[in-house]
């Protein structure tokens, strides 16, 4: 047995108190009254044998007490059966959203680790650190402070944070309290640990439960439009390990409920739903999802934002504006015609569409401004000319543009107009283009000028089989490509049904959105296309002072500029869901929805057996130890490593002799009384 504090053996000191106590007790006379002289020997003889063992127990039971007392501020124990050396503490304890799940017994998961890993404090001394506050070390009075203030957060101080390859680990005992979900925890986490320390994993477990949370969300059309129904899908999954049966789930767009309904969703299975919505105005709309599932309920809204389309900018460069009466009536979209002499490049660098209808001559500088729609995103649809002076600049566009070669037909045969075949409905690029009822269209006849080496997707097929209308990815956007010309002699394409809808597909399809509908608080950075400062060309200086504020609470995020993009690196306290808008120069710019990271919404966790064989026998330094005091329990492996303390049993000892002294007093007394009544009879 060792003592922890042994200077508290001063305190032994104090057992001449009892012995001071019973000496005065041995000088004070005792009178005695009697009435028959005659039995006076005998009852003397009797009362002293029987006092003087009664106050030698109670003696000794008072300075059993004393001693225990001083014991027990000794605190003893006994040493550790397996000694190692180990310089210290290290304590992590997962605070991720998980860890709000309910334990079996009572309280969460999070209480419970805290709660063991304040008893790793109260044994480890003064070298102790608990790694969620940081590497230094901390007094036990600190320590226990710093377990007081963990929150769940959703950007949680764990393994691959404080203790994956930073040394933190090494030549220390590191304890990891979590409920290590799959999602989070992996064996290439195991592989980066410290191998000159000791890793204690202690998994806690909670109740098998279900979680309902919002997977995702989407629309059908990208390009939406005010008081027009948008079918919005709503994939909803079980999370937890039981099913849930009729869970609510309400969506709101602002402060109005705009759809209700029930879902029934077994354990690890999702289920989608469709939701018709629509847009009051062209302000953008700020949504959620609400499921009402208990008792996890840190994903129980889903934040999206909605907003209208813009206006889609068409730009025309020819001869003649063959799609002026296409796009010009329409409200959705913003044409504008040039011709080749006189382009606006400013015009250009700002359309989404660009439509270069038979342009003759393709100098440098057209083709490096086209060059630049794609790569910022927009599309170019190239509807060649006939003229063979034309060839070579055409030829040059493609490989600027990445098509590859084309080969050109004999400019000196005569067009043969070919018929081109029905598109297959389904194709993504022609959905909802006729309708819910199949109707017979008459079909264009085109006499191709070209065709192409690079493998598109095909979009507008001849019977032949050979292509038409390609598409091909080029950059960030879209190159569509006719293989024939809108002029009579080559193509009536322009004077069939099918030009319409095809020409409002591509502008459509050029149109992106410039912010996603939602965001997770876990990624590390948000990229945004933002208005340029009014009086400026744009440029860096347009994004600086840049402001994310919820509420009362504003962020400074950090702000560089990539290409035509504002990248806005997350602060490290932007931890609570909700809406976020973006200030600049006190001008709310936009709003965007933050929501957790669906991966703490899956329950799914390993259990301590499972955590064993990942660890394997390779990794001598990693142990797994269950949380409790049943078993392999975290108790019986903190005496082996610690020692066993026996305080509480001098404790036990102490309260024992105080009662023995109590018992003696009282029943001493009268046993001594009734004893001499007998003798005097």
């Amino acid at each position: 047995m060792r003592l922890l504090y042994p200077w508290f053996l001063l305190g032994l000191f104090a057992v001449a108190v009892p012995v001071v106590i019973h000496l005065l007790q041995l000088r004070r006379p005792r009178r005695v009254l009697f009435t028959n002289t005659a039995v006076i020997r005998q009852v003397e003889l009797l009362s002293t044998r029987h006092r003087k063992v009664q106050q030698w127990l109670i003696l000794l039971a008072r300075v059993a007490a004393v001693a225990a007392l001083v014991l027990v501020f000794c605190q003893p124990f006994i040493p550790a059966m397996d000694e190692r050396s180990i310089s210290g503490v290290d304590v992590v304890v997962d605070n991720s959203f998980s860890m709000q799940l309910s334990d079996a017994e009572s309280g969460s998961l999070l209480d419970k680790a805290v709660g063991e890993a304040r008893r790793i404090g109260n044994e480890a001394g003064n070298q102790l650190r608990l790694l969620n506050a940081g590497p230094g070390l901390l007094s036990k009075a600190a320590y226990d402070n710093k377990l007081d203030e963990l929150r769940p957060t959703s950007k949680a101080v764990f393994v691959n944070k404080y203790v994956v390859g930073n040394g933190f680990g090494s030549g220390s005992s590191t304890y990891l309290f979590s409920d290590f979900q799959k999602t989070a925890f992996s064996v290439g986490m195991l592989n980066k640990l410290a191998t000159d320390g000791e890793i204690i994993l202690v998994p806690l477990s909670g109740r098998e439960m279900g979680n309902i949370y919002v997977d995702s969300i989407w629309v059908d059309d990208a390009f939406l439009r005010m008081h027009t129904n948008v079918a919005m899908h709503i994939r909803l999954r079980n999370g937890g390990r039981a099913a849930i049966s009729d869970c609510p789930v309400k969506v709101f767009l602002g402060n109005r409920q705009v759809a209700a309904f029930r879902v029934t969703v077994g354990a690890g299975q999702a289920v989608a739903s469709v939701v018709q919505v629509q847009l009051a105005d062209e302000q953008l709309a700020l949504g959620r999802v609400v499921t009402e599932d208990v008792p996890v309920m840190f994903d129980n809204t889903f934040y999206f934002t909605l907003r209208p389309a813009a206006v889609i900018r068409v730009l025309e460069i020819g001869g003649e504006p063959m799609a002026r009466q296409v796009y010009d009536n329409e409200p959705l979209f913003n044409y504008s015609f040039s011709k080749v002499q006189n382009i606006d490049y400013g015009m250009l660098r700002q359309a989404n569409l660009v439509l270069l209808s038979e342009v003759n001559r393709l100098d440098a500088g057209l083709r490096d401004a086209l060059r630049g729609v794609v790569k910022r995103g927009g599309s170019v649809v190239l509807v060649p000319t006939a003229h063979t002076t034309a060839r070579q600049s055409y030829e040059q566009l493609f490989r600027d543009l990445g098509l590859g070669t084309v080969q050109w037909e004999d400019a000196r045969a005569t067009p043969e107009l070919r018929e081109v075949t029905m598109p297959n409905v389904r194709e993504p690029f022609f959905r909802d283009v006729f309708g819910a009822q199949s109707r017979t269209v008459t079909m264009p006849r085109v006499a191709p000028v070209l065709r192409w080496s690079r493998t598109g997707m095909d979009i507008l097929r001849l019977r032949d089989g050979e292509s038409y209308l390609a598409n091909f990815t080029s950059g960030a956007g879209q190159v569509y490509v006719f293989s024939a010309p809108f002029a009579k002699e080559y193509s009536d394409f322009t004077a069939q049904a099918l030009f319409v809808p095809v020409m409002y597909r591509m502008a459509m399809l050029s149109y992106k959105s410039e912010q996603l509908p939602a965001y997770k608080l876990t990624q590390e950075a948000v990229s945004l296309h933002l208005p340029a400062v009014a009086g400026r060309m744009g440029g860096p200086a347009d994004a600086t002072n840049l402001k994310l504020v919820k509420d009362s609470l504003t962020l400074i995020p950090g702000q560089r500029v990539v290409g035509q993009e504002v990248r806005l690196d997350l602060p490290v306290g932007m931890n609570e869901a909700g809406f976020y808008q973006v200030h600049r120069q006190g001008k709310v710019l936009t709003t965007l929805a933050f929501n957790q990271d669906r991966r703490e919404s899956e329950l799914a966790a390993y259990s301590a057996e499972e955590l064993r064989q990942l660890v394997g026998p390779n990794r001598p330094n990693v142990r797994v130890v269950e949380a409790g005091n049943a078993g392999a329990g975290l108790a019986k492996f903190r005496d082996e490593r610690t020692g066993t303390p026996l305080w509480r049993y001098f404790l036990a000892l102490a309260l024992l002799a105080l009662l023995a002294e109590a018992l003696l007093v009282r029943f001493g007394k009268r046993a001594t009384a009734t004893q001499r009544m007998a003798v005097a009879g």
